[in-house]
């Protein structure tokens, strides 16, 4: 929870959200651009994203690392696709249409946002 400047407390629903770009002249929603894709306009008005969105694209990575880990494509509700890692599952778990929230506190090491699933497969080794 953290307080903000009005003196009202954020919930943890909405710290988890993102900020994004709405352009005022043709309404096209981006994230971490200069210029609208579009229509090229500089005249951007920040919003807050509710966060919840679907994989359009999955894919396991093995890159720099011993373990394998998930990076997606991730359509939000606003509109706009961000590429993000997503976790609650195993790495090839992850499937396109599959629901995605955002994590609160994402990584902070590297302000890389991680998004989980909102309805996570059951485990393998159950049997």
């Amino acid at each position: 929870m953290s307080q903000s400047s009005s003196g009202t407390v954020q919930t943890v629903h909405e710290e988890a959200g993102l900020y994004y770009h709405r352009c005022r002249w043709c309404g096209t929603a981006s994230f971490r651009r200069l210029l609208c894709p579009v229509c090229a306009s500089s005249d951007l008005k920040p919003e807050h994203s509710a966060g919840l969105g679907v994989v359009v694209r999955s894919g396991v990575v093995h890159r720099y690392t011993d373990a394998a880990r998930n990076e997606s494509l991730v359509r939000l509700s606003e509109g706009f696709v961000f590429r993000c890692r997503v976790v609650g599952a195993a790495p090839h778990q992850v499937s396109v249409g599959a629901r995605v929230r955002p994590v609160v506190g994402g990584d902070r090491d590297t302000g890389e946002v991680v998004f989980e699933l909102c309805d996570p497969p059951g485990r393998d080794d159950w049997f």
